[in-house]
């Protein structure tokens, strides 16, 4: 019996994937679910090893209910995923279609944009953020932030955020440059032609061709960003997570629950990303 193309195609993506599939099965589904059911448990160590017993959700319930750092922590965290990914996207956006011209000097502007991913990685970015090197650019001496400062705060608060990350979002968007940058260059020029010809300006040329055929690419980005952003060890929702993992009448149990209400989040925001950037299906 000859498989299809669909069918071919599946299976070239399942084996190309099987490597990390094989990973996780082997050496991160345990611990992973392991902590799942941890959250469930209070954790005793005694000279016979780990007894656990069953408490339900009650730190769950704790973690919002009785502890008065987490929940704000929480929403303070959520809340800057959720602004600053669009952020993100937009500014990478902007910088891969002016990469994409043809310029003098266009490789350089490139591993420019890039450059901040090799050396501001890992603990790096976490020094420099713990030392307030985000704030080298004081955005409040200008104008145009003081002009929101006075604006209601439901108005100005998206505006201030951004204002007061620029560094931290300049940081995060060299990956998704690169991405949108492949995306780009995967669209041929004569559809740009044809849409020259018909008399369309580079407004509806970008709203009708370049954002609907990079589609994709800004749902790749949109879940790597998320991800980024949530994994980020500074962030405050990490940091709680850390420092109660070593509790002595809850170890384990209380931030393996953290664990898994962040992660219920974030795969929440994820979800609604892919709601919004999925490929849309048109009738005939």
């Amino acid at each position: 019996m000859r498989m299809t193309r669909k069918t071919r195609k599946a299976i070239s993506g399942y084996i190309y994937i099987s490597p990390w599939i094989a990973g996780f099965l082997i050496f991160t589904a345990y611990p992973f679910f392991y902590s799942l059911y941890l959250s469930f448990f209070n954790v005793n160590f005694t000279v016979e090893g780990i007894k656990a017993t069953f408490v339900g959700l009650k730190y769950y319930i704790y973690a919002f209910r009785t502890d008065p750092a987490f929940p704000i922590n929480f929403w303070n965290t959520i809340l800057s995923i959720v602004l600053s990914t669009p952020l993100i996207l937009v500014f990478s956006l902007i910088i891969a279609i002016l990469l994409n011209n043809k310029l003098r000097a266009r490789a350089f502007f490139r591993l420019l944009y890039f450059l901040p991913v090799v050396i501001i990685s890992g603990p790096v970015i976490s020094e420099l953020v713990a030392n307030n090197a985000a704030q080298i650019v004081d955005p409040r001496r200008y104008f145009i932030y003081k002009f929101f400062m006075v604006m209601p705060n439901t108005i100005s608060y998206p505006f201030i955020y951004m204002f007061n990350n620029l560094v931290l979002i300049l940081w995060f968007s060299g990956v998704q440059i690169l991405f949108f940058l492949a995306g780009l260059q995967k669209i041929s020029s004569s559809v740009y032609e044809a849409a020259k010809i018909d008399g369309a300006n580079s407004w509806i040329i970008f709203w009708k061709i370049t954002l609907p055929l990079i589609r994709p690419f800004l749902l790749i980005n949109a879940i790597y960003t998320i991800v980024d952003l949530a994994s980020f060890a500074n962030n405050p929702v990490n940091t709680s997570i850390t420092q109660r993992m070593f509790d002595i009448d809850k170890p384990y149990s209380y931030s393996s629950a953290l664990s898994w209400i962040y992660f219920a989040a974030v795969m929440i925001i994820i979800g609604i990303a892919f709601l919004l950037f999925r490929e849309r299906g048109y009738k005939k």
